[in-house]
């Protein structure tokens, strides 16, 4: 509780990726990447990001409680019929494992990321979790949030992001390390302009 508590008033020096990285890289000959890591307020990140990730990841970001059980059931329906399997991971359960949690897929990492999703939803308000998630997310090898992806894609800051700029970042967040937002196929250009399209739903 106190981990999630102090997060209302302190900005996270790093994400576990980059603590696993750097363990990693200490212990091993081949060396990874450690992620670009800039923290940026959300005033100063590009309204069109906000709007594009929230289009993109989790509309339903503002009223759910964590756990988003419509795309969940969407999710299982999905694995049923065969089609493409959908991510059904919220913005906070995103949160909770780029802040706290290690690499895997062990029952064990779920029931954490279960558990600091709940007390996220607790302890912090819609607003902060979303500023967490936009400064420590993944977007691609060798950088975390969106400052270091705008840098890394378009050369410029997060606060200068235009519409579509914003909507091919979002657009790679399902698998940021094979997909590139300035040299996307044919999936992704499809995935940027139904993001481009669903941002006129979000408000804030």
């Amino acid at each position: 509780m106190a981990q999630v508590a102090i997060l209302r008033y302190v900005d996270p020096p790093f994400t576990a990726e980059i603590i696993w990285i750097k363990i990693k890289n200490s212990i091993s000959e081949k060396q990874d990447i450690v992620p670009q890591y800039y923290w940026r307020p959300l005033k100063d990140i590009s309204p069109y990001i906000i709007k594009a990730v929230l289009a993109g990841e989790d509309q339903r970001f503002m009223v759910h409680h964590g756990f988003d059980f419509t795309e969940i059931n969407k999710a299982v329906s999905d694995i049923r019929t065969g089609k493409r399997i959908r991510g059904a991971s919220t913005i906070t359960m995103q949160v909770a494992r780029s802040i706290f949690l290690w690499r895997g897929r062990s029952l064990l990492r779920k029931g954490l990321e279960a558990y600091y999703t709940l007390l996220i939803e607790v302890f912090l308000t819609k607003m902060r979790i979303l500023e967490l998630y936009l400064n420590v997310v993944d977007w691609g090898t060798g950088v975390a949030g969106a400052e270091a992806a705008s840098r890394k894609y378009f050369n410029r800051s997060a606060a200068d992001i235009d519409l579509g700029q914003a909507a091919a970042m979002a657009a790679i967040l399902p698998n940021p390390h094979k997909w590139s937002p300035n040299n996307p196929g044919r999936y992704v250009r499809e995935r940027r302009d139904k993001i481009i399209q669903d941002m006129e739903k979000i408000h804030l």
